[in-house]
């Protein structure tokens, strides 16, 4: 009987046996068989586990890549995919024989199958209240550094929203583009201006599948081919939209390039893929979701699509709009009006005239939705309205955002300022962080150790860090985890400074000195976030002879760690950057005031868990939430914070440091007054709290302030908690 090709393969790679062959030698045979057979199974779970992004916030899953080639596994970014790629077949081979590299792989792989198929919190209540499924549509997903598709705050709250439905259980997908090069990297001249580099990403060093799916997406006069690839997030699926495809015009292929990239042509398409395909692919897809939730104006054209397949189907025009905010969910992340996507309505109904064919409306319709003033001829398509106008539930991302939208937006609902918050229907649903991402091993170790409360997955707020709170936690431990984090991010520091340094050039004298910069033993503040205006990243260094006189104390050592991006065609915020670069070289700041280039979620990672203070200055009210300061708390660090975006909630008084804010309008009286204020906290608190020690050694006020941060923030700001307001106020109640 003929043999196909891969039992011909099998055949030639079996051992041949004569009838010579002694006891001995089929022992020896089965031997080779099994031992093959034992290289395949754990080849397969390595690439189990590489393709289930449960492994970023689950170390255990990391363990074996790193065990493979630890040089490799840093040299990638931490990514699996890519480690098993670029290690020899052979050393791969070697290694898989080993008993303990076996026991590795096999423990990660039981914790990923005891996690996918575990009873979850959605399994033990949810259900109950009837099923939800839902499509989350976002521009950006940050879910691991070695995938560089974010920008900022947007990603990372949209990757954390997405793992603490899977650690939930509840249904949901997430809907997105595959940007070929992601967002820009970042490094510094040697005068401290930005130099913009896009490095492809190469797909098959990716945890991403293929689904096989193709659709077109009418774009105007084109349609172009859509591939759909999918990331596994434990329980949850990312579908990601690629048109960068041989077959596609070069125009097409365009679109899913960059983040944030491009005139506002190119970006209007790019919501249009977004929206319009994102949607077309979910049918494809056999997914038929009960809510769809726009996270950010960007995906406003999704309910466009709604709204013409509605109308396709037979219904009315008020059916069709009935239909569609039944099902649709909007958050909107921006406190700022310039910060909202506008276009002209020359440029956007070309772009969505096969939209307006399918659902037989006209112009009319699409302005009277996406107008601020719908009687205002000449105003643009705005689309956070055209997602305010459609959709049910809407929120903002704190209690004052909440706030601040509902009066943004009055117009947009035809009525007054001053009626907004009995009128608007723009609620809040305050941010939260994933907890396992955010928190460092050690920091997880040490409450455990202390037996305190460690968060379930459930949205219920936790009695997290209750102990903490009663002062049952041993200082003198907790005050040892705050010393040896801090020791690791400076020692981090010190090698990013030293690769900088030879990026630049430099001279072998400075590559030197950044690799002694900082000390181990001084209050270290944090200052890490996307590099907009409104952030302020420069207010601290308003006045650099106060600054230095802070920092310069050699009885109280203080330092200061910056971290931060703008956006390539922000020049204001790179300027930002280059101010806080320039500083750097102040001679009486050097070495202990830095700047880290290309900050990415590796980077977020270390200073949340090694700075003792978490500095947040923007302009009230222009933070919407923020989410960087809530993730201090969690290993030990402590908030000084302008009173924006969520930190009034939080704050308590004795959880860390408000500064008051200047009444003057005016930026220049308004950024001196709140720097005083800054610094004035610093020298006759902040800094003499962290050094006045006891006869032991300990800061004890410090530790117990940092201790009641654990206690009343982790418990409230998760992304469990997030999720599960989600759930209940937005996704079963359209």
């Amino acid at each position: 009987m003929p043999k196909s090709p891969s039992q011909r393969r099998a055949a030639a790679r079996s051992p041949r046996r004569t009838p010579a062959a002694s006891g001995g030698a089929d022992a020896s045979a089965d031997d080779a068989i099994d031992a093959r057979h034992r290289l395949a199974e754990m080849r397969a779970a390595l690439d189990e586990i590489a393709h289930d992004l449960w492994w970023t916030w689950n170390e255990i899953g990391q363990r074996p890549f790193a065990a493979l080639d630890p040089l490799l596994w840093e040299a990638t970014a931490g990514n699996p995919v890519a480690v098993l790629r670029r290690t020899p077949l052979a050393v791969l081979e070697a290694r898989l024989a080993e008993p303990s590299m076996q026991a590795l792989v096999q423990q990660a792989r039981a914790a990923l199958h005891e996690y996918r198929t575990g009873e979850t919190w959605y399994d033990r209540t949810g259900r109950a209240a009837g099923e939800v499924r839902v499509a989350y549509l976002c521009s950006e997903f940050a879910l691991h550094e070695s995938m560089p598709q974010y920008a900022g705050g947007l990603g990372v709250l949209a990757g954390d929203h997405l793992k603490s439905a899977s650690d939930l259980g509840i249904p949901l997908c997430g809907v997105g583009l595959l940007y070929a090069h992601g967002y820009y990297r970042q490094q510094l001249r040697e005068d401290g201006s930005t130099r913009v580099l896009y490095p492809l990403q190469d797909p098959a060093e990716l945890p991403i599948v293929d689904t096989g799916v193709r659709v077109r997406c009418p774009i105007g006069d084109r349609s172009p081919t859509v591939a759909v690839w999918m990331q596994r997030i434990g329980r949850t699926r990312l579908f990601l939209l690629d048109t960068n495809l041989p077959g596609n015009a070069p125009e097409d292929r365009a679109l899913t390039e960059g983040l944030y990239k491009g005139p506002p042509q190119i970006r209007l398409e790019q919501q249009v893929l977004l929206g319009v395909g994102g949607m077309i692919a979910l049918e494809a897809l056999g997914e038929h979701p009960t809510v769809v939730h726009l996270n950010e104006g960007h995906a406003a054209f999704a309910g466009l699509w709604m709204l013409a397949d509605a109308m396709h189907r037979g219904a009315s025009e008020a059916e069709a709009i009935e239909r569609v905010r039944a099902r649709l969910v909007f958050t909107t992340h921006t406190p700022v009006p310039a910060g909202h996507d506008r276009y002209p309505f020359e440029l956007a109904l070309p772009a969505l005239a096969p939209v307006l064919r399918r659902g037989g409306f006209d112009r009319r319709l699409v302005e009277s939705l996406a107008r601020e003033d719908p009687a205002a001829a000449k105003e643009p398509l705005c689309m956070t309205v055209l997602a305010l106008r459609l959709a049910r539930f809407s929120n903002g991302v704190s209690t004052l955002h909440g706030a601040v939208s509902r009066r943004m937006w009055a117009q947009a609902h035809g009525v007054e300022e001053s009626e907004a918050d009995a009128a608007v229907p723009i609620g809040a649903i305050t941010n939260g962080v994933h907890l396992p991402t955010w928190m460092h091993p050690l920091s997880e170790a040490f409450w455990r150790r202390s037996k305190v409360a460690l968060p379930a997955s459930a949205p219920e707020a936790q009695p997290l860090h209750d102990a903490a709170a009663r002062g049952r936690v041993d200082l003198e431990a907790f005050w040892g985890l705050r010393n040896r984090l801090r020791s690791m991010l400076v020692r981090f520091v010190r090698e990013r400074l030293v690769r900088q340094a030879i990026v630049r050039g430099e001279d072998p004298d400075r590559v030197d000195r950044a690799a002694a910069m900082l000390r181990e033993d001084a209050l270290t503040i944090g200052f890490a976030r996307r590099f907009a205006t409104y952030k302020r990243a420069v207010l601290v260094l308003s006045d650099l002879k106060r600054l230095a006189r802070i920092l310069g104390d050699e009885k109280r050592p203080v330092q200061l760690i910056f971290a931060g991006k703008a956006h390539p065609r922000d020049e204001g915020g790179q300027a930002f950057a280059q101010l806080v670069f320039e500083a750097t070289r102040h001679h009486r700041l050097e070495g202990r005031l830095v700047l880290l280039e290309e900050y990415d979620m590796r980077i977020g990672r270390m200073l949340v868990a090694g700075c003792d203070l978490w500095l947040n200055t923007p302009v009230r009210p222009h933070e919407a939430s923020g989410t960087s300061g809530m993730k201090v708390p969690l290993n030990g660090g402590i908030n000084c914070s302008i009173a924006d975006g969520w930190w009034p909630e939080a704050d308590d008084g004795r959880n860390g440091w408000t500064i008051p804010a200047s009444r003057h309008t005016d930026p220049t009286r308004r950024d001196r007054d709140d720097a005083r204020s800054l610094y004035r906290l610093l020298e006759r608190e902040i800094v003499p709290e962290f050094h006045r020690r006891t006869r032991g050694g300990l800061p004890k006020a410090w530790l117990q302030r940092a201790l009641r941060s654990a206690a009343t923030v982790a418990p409230r700001f998760t992304s469990d908690r997030m999720v599960g307001e989600y759930l209940d106020a937005a996704y079963r109640g359209v």
